[in-house]
């Protein structure tokens, strides 16, 4: 069975720096907020082009931070894409606001920006953007709108470490961005993980004050703050990684050059917006026989997955929001034919040909 995650081959090769990590963190007996978190900071601010990075303890607490930090909530509403994990939603009602659903464009699966001005209201603060799948968002035209109208622009990183927008990292394109080092992520910790990278200090000073309880000096609190900190061990493992990161996201992006290159059959590609170097979180076919076509590649000893199946306009947890499905076609659509391929670091390549060579045998 070719799996569809295997981090093995890429945590086998830094195995010996991240005991070493470990150890060092262990050895130093101060396991929150201290110097292993500070340098990772500055090295992945570095890394990004930004100016601040301030580690927290999740993704979604990155995304729902930065809301809190400029005060959005009650009363106010976020327009997020109708087609992402529901952890985007979820960061905008944990600040108590309301996300507003924007349909997708049906070629990058990401936020449809000639929508966006439909949806704002007086009551829009900021706009969140998802850089699906690790694929870019067009960023200018989100930007103009935004600007046009005083909005926040957030970035949900998640997937996209690494990639570029014209010349620049995603995470540094907009006001702030929220990032999860979930493991599987291109780069993940082993545990729970998130940062929030930005250029706007106002915001990154009181964000390391809501994380830590709303207290920027000991027993001192000046917000009603979260309990949401990068601990020291998973600060000092992404450090390890991160040093690796680009080469592992060029290994993603060979494996996705055979998949476009080989692939033949009446299968939907990626497409990658034009002045953009995605790096291929997931690599994400779609088929209108998209159930029939996973358990053949099942009985072919290829594991896949989906996603994402059910969108946030479907989930019972948001059920009282009323979403209209006929409003959201295009992601009905998508949730209903996509399919994940196996995409992963020091994959053998030959099996990357066979899963092409088995997509091209499927019978339509």
């Amino acid at each position: 069975m070719i799996k569809f995650l295997d981090m093995n081959p890429m945590h086998d090769k830094i195995k010996k720096e991240i005991l070493k990590s470990i150890e060092k963190v262990y050895d130093s007996n101060w396991y929150i907020l201290g110097e292993e978190v500070e340098k990772f900071e500055e090295e992945f601010a570095k890394y990004c082009s930004t100016k601040y990075c301030i580690g927290v303890g999740n993704g979604l607490d990155a995304l729902h931070l930065i809301l809190r930090g400029y005060n959005i909530g009650k009363g106010d509403e976020v327009i997020i894409p109708a087609n992402t994990y529901i952890a985007t939603a979820l960061a905008v009602s944990y600040a108590g606001a309301t996300p507003i659903l924007v349909e997708v464009n049906e070629k990058t699966y990401n936020i449809d920006y000639s929508l966006i001005e439909k949806a704002i209201t007086n009551k829009t603060k900021a706009i969140i953007v998802v850089h699906l799948y690790g694929q870019p968002c067009d960023m200018d035209n989100i930007n103009k709108i935004a600007k046009k109208y005083n909005l926040k622009v957030i970035e949900d990183n998640a997937q996209a470490q690494g990639a570029l927008y014209k010349g620049k990292k995603t995470g540094s394109l907009s006001d702030a961005a929220g990032i999860s080092f979930y493991p599987g992520k291109n780069l993940g910790a082993l545990g729970d993980a998130g940062c929030i990278t930005t250029n706007d200090k106002i915001l990154a000073d009181k964000v390391r004050s809501l994380r830590n309880y709303g207290s920027s000096k000991k027993y001192y609190n000046d917000y009603k703050g979260f309990n949401s900190r990068l601990d020291e061990i998973q600060a000092g493992i992404l450090r390890v990684k991160l040093k690796y990161l680009d080469e592992w996201n060029q290994e993603r992006k060979d494996i996705a050059k055979i998949y476009m290159e080989n692939i033949d059959s009446e299968i939907i590609l990626p497409y990658v917006l034009e002045d953009t170097s995605p790096v291929w979180h997931q690599f994400v076919i779609r088929s209108q026989k998209r159930d029939e076509l996973q358990e053949y590649l099942k009985q072919n000893g290829i594991d896949t997955m989906i996603h994402y199946p059910v969108p946030i306009f479907k989930q019972k947890a948001y059920s009282e929001m009323k979403f209209l499905e006929k409003d959201f076609n295009i992601t009905s659509d998508i949730c209903d034919t996509i399919l994940s391929l196996p995409i992963y670091p020091y994959i053998d390549k030959e099996d990357i040909k066979y899963i092409c060579n088995v997509i091209n045998k499927f019978k339509y």
